[in-house]
């Protein structure tokens, strides 16, 4: 088979870390979101809201979607995608928040031993 005649998957790993000045306005813009849904069911509804209003991380959750970071891509078509949130301890100093430790790649200012 040529190339041109097989699918290629392609797997988009992304890891964003993200600082939540304004928790109020998150959590509302969460819960104008899922009052939005005219498809949730409304005990769901109830669940989502009071999710969102204690997790500042569900919050976020309810309002990206991977989906839409290719939605516009053309010659793709997404075949899966899943994604969490998490409140974390973040240190922007520590090695453990590398975001190049990963793919063996490291900065040319971190090179400096």
């Amino acid at each position: 088979m040529e190339t041109s005649e097989t699918t290629r998957f392609i797997r988009l790993r992304v890891d964003l870390v993200l600082e939540v000045p304004d928790p109020d306005a998150l959590t509302g813009a969460a819960l104008e979101h899922i009052k939005a849904d005219e498809y949730m069911p409304e005990d769901e509804r109830s669940h989502a809201e009071a999710t969102v209003r204690e997790d500042e991380a569900e919050a976020l959750a309810y309002l990206i979607d991977p989906t839409d970071l290719v939605a516009e891509v053309p010659g793709v078509e997404l075949a899966q995608a899943s994604w969490s949130t998490e409140a974390v301890d973040y240190d922007p100093d520590s090695l453990e928040w590398d975001i190049d430790e990963e793919d063996g790649v490291f900065n040319e200012e971190d090179d400096s031993a």
